[in-house]
């Protein structure tokens, strides 16, 4: 457990031009007197780690050194091979350049791990797009991909509604969400002084001019934070309409799965999780959703494990859908 700790370190050193005992207790998950322990221990065999006192220093490693200690173990290999999406990366053009890293990774691990990549191909396979859906990729996927991997700036043109518009992006970050393609930029304000990042659609995009210009990026961007924050967001921004529903103790646990998750959180934590259980073990929920069209649509999924409360208009549509049903199956 400490070798490995402390090869890790010296990694992590390598590749910084400094690190405080903070910074490494994080990174390391230590506290900061283990990361002076393992300091000097690193110093008594031979591996020149400096310390830097005062309230600026940190460690260090000094004359240029760089350690040998790169060697994948067999588990290691195993998970970089896991790393690649092979389809995405045929849809942002770079499966020529992931297939020549793979091959370069390959000829250099043990020859006893050469066969990593045909084991963890083997026992593992990530299928991006949803059910019952041919994925399309977009044409100027591959040109956005570059100038976001280049931080370049592009001019794009795309549609809103019924209308084209052209908008100058930072782009920063692209994100595959069953199977669609969304493109995280940065767009000027008025006047150029402040900036707000944009999420935008890339089947909607119909041109991109790519920059010979740069961009600044911001380094405290966070991708996977910046994209849950705001698929939530839109989540919850389509929730425009409320139902108040009766639901058995069957109908809670597939609420889930019938409507927008976030609605059914948000119901059942309103409610105190489980909600006011009646006389019949049903509870009372009210629901957020985005239309009553929609809400008839994906409570019909529930079954008679729901009943409808209020609105009195939803209410009388499963009604008449009752009516029905009864007539369809009455006969033998």
């Amino acid at each position: 457990m400490r070798a490995a700790r402390l090869i890790k370190m010296v990694l992590l050193l390598q590749s910084r031009p400094s690190m405080t005992a903070a910074e490494l207790a994080r990174e390391l998950e230590v506290s900061e007197r283990t990361v002076t322990r393992d300091a000097q221990a690193l110093s008594e065999a031979g591996v020149p780690v400096y310390a830097d006192r005062g309230r600026a220093g940190g460690y260090r490693l000094i004359g240029g050194y760089r350690t040998r200690l790169t060697g994948l173990a067999r588990t290691e290999a195993e998970a970089l091979f896991l790393s690649g999406v092979p389809g995405a990366l045929r849809e942002m053009g770079l499966e020529d350049v992931a297939s020549a890293a793979h091959l370069k990774v390959s000829a250099a691990l043990l020859p006893s791990f050469r066969d990593a990549p045909r084991t963890a191909a083997q026992r593992f396979h990530l299928d991006a797009p949803a059910w019952f859906r041919e994925p399309e990729t977009p044409a100027l996927l591959p040109a956005v991909a570059q100038a976001v991997w280049d931080d370049r700036r592009v001019t794009a043109r795309y549609r809103r509604d019924s209308t084209e518009v052209e908008r100058e992006l930072e782009p920063y970050g692209l994100v595959l969400k069953a199977g669609v393609w969304y493109l995280c930029a940065r767009v000027p304000e008025a006047g150029g002084a402040c900036r707000t990042y944009r999420t935008y659609r890339m089947d909607r995009f119909t041109a991109v001019t790519v920059s010979s210009a740069r961009f600044h990026r911001d380094e405290d961007f966070d991708l996977p934070g910046h994209w849950a924050e705001r698929a939530e967001g839109f989540a919850r921004s389509i929730l425009r309409a409320e139902v108040i529903v009766r639901l058995s103790a069957e109908g809670v646990r597939k609420l889930p799965y019938a409507v927008d998750p976030v609605s059914a959180r948000d119901a059942t934590e309103a409610a105190g999780e489980v909600g006011e259980v009646d006389a019949d073990g049903w509870v009372t929920l009210t629901l957020r959703v985005e239309s009553e069209e929609v809400a008839h649509t994906q409570l019909t999924a529930l079954g008679p494990e729901v009943e409808v409360l209020a609105p009195q208009s939803l209410r009388a549509r499963f009604a008449r859908d009752a009516i029905r049903l009864a007539s369809l199956y009455s006969s033998p």
